[in-house]
């Protein structure tokens, strides 16, 4: 990627007010990161949802010194990073609206299964939770599953170490850059994960495990994931966060009972008894509800369709066929479709029979 590229990017994430979902809308009206920099605010204040008030710090110049610092790093120290419209970003992660726009990287981490799988729940994990951990993880491991978590104390930690016990890939989502490291006590752990699999975060390398980051973190944890596990958790906890986020990117949630008196099982009985998770008792329930147990039937390339496209909707179908559901902004940018133009055409294809739209402004074939 050029430097005025992804000093454009950084200045974005670094921008008091701009957050993943303005800042993409942004890109997607200017055409490009370092394009927003070229614009004046009264152009930029013209893009709908845009206002003064957002834009007051996007021109500031100590956020431009803090982003070239931070690019000098990355290119010093040659870290891996994905910006969101990247073929190496994330797939399942690209889905979501509020996904960072850039994420950073370290270790073996490889993405091309599709059975992704979050595993959460309290940081005061019981007998019973490390048990079925253990069991859960152990059984679904002729699956290849790549295990999702936070690094933290708890269920965290032993879904982690279950998923390096059972040689399955693990990948932990940091609330901090990849220069720290918290706990301070889970440092031993590095290598094992690395190797592995790896470390994640949209953090910047100097990053401090600030409490709000927690909250942010747990957005990758649902979203790089096909399904979220809780196994254990008290009535309020960032378990139950991280579900919700899962259940608000419509993925399945699964969640493990416990006795009704048993303190860290009333957040997964609560989720249960809400219709929020499915109940979980043993890894074929994830298997059957995901059919991991059907076999996967061929790809075949359709070359053309019994209707007739024009080129952009050529454009947009290959492109749909090729990644898979996307939101509406991403589809405009990757296939370089002004947005006033993307609705109309998209509507014709969805007459057409083509493509349908999803909630969230996502479309797939």
């Amino acid at each position: 990627m050029k430097q005025e590229k992804l000093l454009a990017i950084l200045r974005l994430q670094a921008t008091k007010n701009i957050g993943d979902v303005l800042a993409k809308k942004l890109i997607s009206a200017t055409g490009s990161p370092e394009q927003i920099f070229k614009e004046s605010i009264t152009s930029l204040t013209k893009i709908p949802g845009i206002g003064t008030h957002t834009l007051q710090h996007l021109f500031d110049e100590n956020t431009y010194k803090k982003a070239a610092t931070e690019l000098q790093f990355i290119e010093d120290n040659n870290y891996q990073y994905a910006y969101f419209l990247d073929s190496d970003y994330p797939k399942n992660l690209k889905q979501c609206l509020d996904a960072p726009i850039l994420i950073f990287s370290d270790g073996n981490i490889n993405l091309t299964t599709p059975r992704i799988l979050s595993v959460v729940g309290t940081r005061t994990i019981t007998n019973y939770g490390k048990d079925f951990c253990n069991q859960l993880i152990e059984e679904l491991a002729p699956y290849n599953p790549i295990i999702v978590s936070g690094f933290a104390y708890g269920v965290d930690i032993y879904a982690h170490k279950a998923a390096i016990k059972n040689k399955l890939q693990t990948i932990a989502v940091l609330a901090h850059g990849l220069e720290e490291i918290y706990p301070k006590t889970h440092k031993k752990y590095i290598h094992e994960v690395m190797s592995n699999g790896g470390f994640m975060t949209e953090f910047w390398h100097h990053e401090q495990p600030m409490r709000e980051n927690f909250l942010k973190r747990n957005r990758i944890v649902a979203g790089l994931s096909q399904a979220t596990i809780v196994i254990e958790s008290a009535e309020k906890g960032g378990s139950l966060v991280t579900a919700d986020i899962a259940n608000s990117y419509n993925r399945d949630v699964f969640a493990l009972a416990g006795r009704a008196n048993d303190i860290y099982s009333t957040g997964c009985n609560n989720l249960i008894k809400n219709n929020a998770a499915h109940l979980l008792s043993s890894a074929n329930d994830i298997v059957h509800m995901l059919n991991w147990d059907i076999p996967q039937p061929a790809v075949v390339k359709q070359t053309a369709l019994f209707v007739d496209l024009d080129e952009q909707e050529q454009n947009i179908y290959n492109y749909l066929v090729k990644n898979g559901k996307q939101l509406f902004d991403v589809i405009a940018l990757e296939c370089t479709i002004p947005v006033y133009q993307l609705s109309s055409i998209l509507i014709q294809m969805e007459l057409k029979g083509v493509i349908k739209p999803l909630p969230g402004k996502m479309f797939e074939v």
